[in-house]
């Protein structure tokens, strides 16, 4: 077993021993896999939280589905106040002309909302996966617009691309069918593309839009 393995198992276990509601959230890429995995190991029923944006791929929501059964998840999907249709009734198609408000309404506000209840929230981030996420910390406060402050606990932050595929292949755990097809991090559909810089994972998100996150990782001020 790799230290970081032994030291994410070590992290999960303390802070599922401490006090406060807890949930993860997993937009089932690889690294959302492997934490829930892990931390459905010490606590079977800890709510999972997903994003239903309505603008998933296909085979993402088949395989949500399918990781849901083989883990027996506790899945909770969160989805926002409009459906597809009513927002691009109202707004048109927001991913091409606002992609931040599109995010805002469909990623932002449902999770901000569904985290209300909880008081440690564990996550899939990793430095690895974006400039941007450099110098994210395996347990850092996390602020809501509410102004209540989380307990954030990311315990793979430290874990390379590497060591995540092998921690699935050693549980035998499935990967998501997108990555075969050269994605390298898998959002929506009409804002995922192939990456462009092999330096960056996350540089085929908001191709052409000068965008790296969603904004459900930026805290209120």
């Amino acid at each position: 077993m790799s230290s970081h393995v032994e030291a994410a198992r070590q992290l999960i276990r303390s802070e599922l021993a401490g006090e406060g509601l807890k949930c993860v959230t997993s937009s089932f890429q690889a690294e959302c896999v492997a934490v829930v995995h892990m931390i459905t190991l010490e606590a079977p029923d800890i709510p999972v939280l997903f994003l239903d944006t309505g603008y998933h791929f296909a085979e993402t929501y088949a395989y949500r589905d399918e990781i849901a059964s083989r883990l027996s998840l506790k899945l909770v999907n969160l989805a926002p106040k409009s459906t597809v249709a009513e927002q691009e009734a109202e707004h048109g198609l927001l991913y091409q002309t606002a992609p931040n408000r599109c995010c805002g309404f469909r990623k932002v506000e449902p999770l901000f909302g569904g985290l209300a209840g909880y008081d440690v929230w564990f996550t899939g981030l990793r430095r690895e996966q974006s400039p941007t996420r450099a110098g994210l910390e395996t347990v850092e406060p996390f602020k809501l617009p509410s102004g209540k402050t989380l307990r954030k606990i990311s315990p793979l932050a430290h874990w390379t691309t590497k060591e995540v595929w092998q921690y699935m292949k050693q549980w035998d755990i499935p990967l998501l069918p997108l990555y075969e097809r050269g994605y390298t991090s898998i959002g929506c559909e009409p804002c995922t593309a192939l990456p462009f810089d092999p330096e960056n994972p996350r540089s085929g998100r908001w191709a052409g839009q000068q965008k790296l996150e969603c904004g459900i990782h930026i805290q209120a001020q």
